[in-house]
C-alpha cells in the first residue's frame, strides 16, 4: 500500500534528483497542511493529525533558556552536545534506563528525526534491510530508503494490540538484514512492549552478528502500562543497540528540537560525523533548556502523562459510540489507532470511501476534523487520531466525526 501513495502522490519533476522524486511527503505533514488551508478560509477545523502536546513546555526549562540568552550562550557548540548535557543524559540512562553508558556514548540532534537518520546512514549500506515492525511511524520507512536501504515490513495485527512477536521477527531475517527498527511506546498504535517480549526479541537478534537494533523510545515517559523497559539494557544485545530519545513529547518540547542517541561509541563517532557534515552542534539555547529538564521537576511531565491517560479513556468510550470502528486501548503515546475498514466501499454525495485516505480526506471536509490515514504507518485500514487535545476539542471531534459517519451507506 505504501508504494501505491507514493506512486499517486508524487509529482515528478525531471530537473530533481531521483531520491527527492521517490521520496513520499509524511502524511501527517500533508494532512496538516490541508487542515491549515481550510483554516485560512475561516473553517473551524478540529485538528487531531499532529504527535504534538498542546501543553507548552514547563515553566522551569523556559527560564533555563532565558538565562542562557541572557549570559551570552550563543556560540556554536561541539556536534554531538555540550559536554553537561551529554553527561546528564547518560546520567538519565543508567538511572532510569539501567543502560550502560557514558557521556561519549551521547550524540545530541536537532530531533529524535534526526538522531534517526544519523543512525541509518551511518550503518546502512545500499541493498541492506532494514526490518520495521508495522504499524511504524511514518517517517521511518522513508528514512530507510533515502539510506539507500530496503524496508522489511514486520505487522501486529489490532488483535494482538499491533505488536511483533520474536517469532515474526525470526521469520524476516536475512543475510541481508542489517537492522530492525521499533518505537516502544508505538507511534501510531500506543504499543508498549513488555519486558518479556523484548526480551524474547533480543534472543533472537542475538543469534545474528550482523544484525543492530535502532529502539525509538520518544514516548518513554507516556506510559500507561507500569514500566517502561529498555531494550539496550540487556547484556545480549547492548553492544548492537542504539537507543534514541528526545524531549518534545514528554517534555512538551517539540518546536525546541531536541533529541539524542545512545550508542557503542564507534557508531555514536560516525553519527558525529555525520552529523558535522550535516547541521553541526544542535541549537545552543536548546541544550540549556534540555539540560534543565532532565535535572529539574519531573512533575509537570508526570502531569501530562496523566492528562494523556485520562484523554485516551475519553476517546476510547466515545468511539463505542460508533458503528463501524475497531479500536484496542493503547498503553501509551497520546493517539488512538482504530480499524475503519467497515467505511471503505460506503459513499456520500460525491464522496466515495475506498481506503483510510478517502476516509479521513471526507472527514476533513465534511466534519472538519484533522485525522492521518493509517496508508503512511504501514497500515492502510487504520487511521490516528491524536488524543493530546483539550477534552472540549476531543468530545466535539468525535461527535462531528459520527455524524459524517452515518451518512456513510
Amino acid at each position: 500500500m505504501n508504494e501505491v501513495l507514493v506512486e499517486e502522490r508524487k509529482a515528478i519533476i525531471p530537473a530533481l534528483s531521483e531520491r527527492i522524486n521517490a521520496m513520499a511527503e509524511s502524511q501527517t505533514l500533508e494532512m496538516a497542511k490541508k487542515a491549515r488551508e481550510l483554516k485560512a478560509k475561516g473553517i473551524d477545523v478540529i485538528s487531531l493529525n499532529l504527535g504534538e502536546p498542546d501543553f507548552v513546555t514547563p515553566q522551569h526549562i523556559r527560564e533555563a533558556a532565558k538565562k542562557a540568552i541572557d549570559e551570552g550562550f550563543t556560540f556554536y557548540t561541539p556536534v554531538s552536545g555540550i559536554p553537561e548535557l551529554r553527561k546528564a543524559i547518560a546520567e538519565k540512562l543508567k538511572r532510569d534506563n539501567n543502560l550502560d553508558v557514558k557521556a561519549e556514548n551521547i550524540v545530541v540532534s536537532t530531533g529524535a528525526k534526526q538522531s534517526l537518520v544519523n543512525t541509518l546512514m551511518a550503518l546502512v549500506n545500499p541493498g541492506d534491510e532494514v526490518i520495521i515492525f508495522a504499524p511504524y511511524w511514518v517517517s521511518y520507512y522513508e528514512m530507510v530508503k533515502m539510506a539507500e536501504g530496503v524496508p522489511v515490513l514486520v505487522h501486529g495485527s489490532l488483535e494482538k494490540q499491533f505488536k511483533v512477536s520474536a517469532a515474526q521477527v525470526r521469520a524476516a531475517i536475512t543475510p541481508k538484514t542489517k537492522a530492525i527498527l521499533f518505537s516502544s511506546p508505538c507511534n501510531p498504535t500506543g504499543a508498549v512492549f513488555s519486558r518479556e517480549e523484548l526480551t524474547a526479541i533480543a534472543e533472537v537478534v542475538a543469534e545474528y552478528d550482523h544484525i543492530f537494533i535502532i529502539a525509538d523510545e520518544i514516548y518513554e515517559y507516556i506510559n500507561f502500562s507500569g514500566e517502561h523497559f529498555s531494550i539496550g539494557s540487556l547484556d545480549i544485545v547492548k553492544d548492537r543497540t542504539i537507543t534514541v530519545n528526545g524531549f518534545s513529547k514528554g517534555f512538551a518540547m517539540t518546536g525546541w528540537r531536541m533529541g539524542y542517541i545512545a550508542a557503542p561509541k564507534w557508531i555514536a563517532d560516525a553519527c558525529d560525523k555525520m552529523q558535522g557534515q550535516v547541521t553541526s552542534g544542535a541549537n545552543s539555547i536548546t541544550q540549556k533548556a534540555a539540560l534543565a529538564a532532565l535535572t529539574g521537576d519531573m512533575a509537570e511531565t508526570k502531569k501530562m502523562s496523566e492528562a494523556y491517560r485520562r484523554r485516551r479513556d475519553l476517546v476510547i468510550d466515545l468511539l463505542k459510540e460508533i458503528k463501524g470502528i475497531k479500536a484496542n486501548v493503547p498503553e501509551g503515546a497520546f493517539y488512538i489507532f482504530p480499524d475503519v475498514s467497515d467505511y471503505f466501499g460506503k459513499s456520500y454525495e460525491n464522496y466515495y470511501i475506498k481506503d483510510s485516505y478517502d476516509l479521513c480526506i471526507y472527514l476533513l471536509n465534511e466534519a472538519h476534523v484533522s485525522l492521518v490515514d493509517g496508508g503512511g504507518f504501514g497500515a492502510p485500514n487504520c487511521i490516528r487520531i491524536s488524543s493530546a487535545a483539550s477534552d472540549e476539542n476531543l468530545k466535539e471531534a468525535i461527535r462531528r466525526m459520527k455524524v459524517a459517519l452515518e451518512k456513510l451507506k
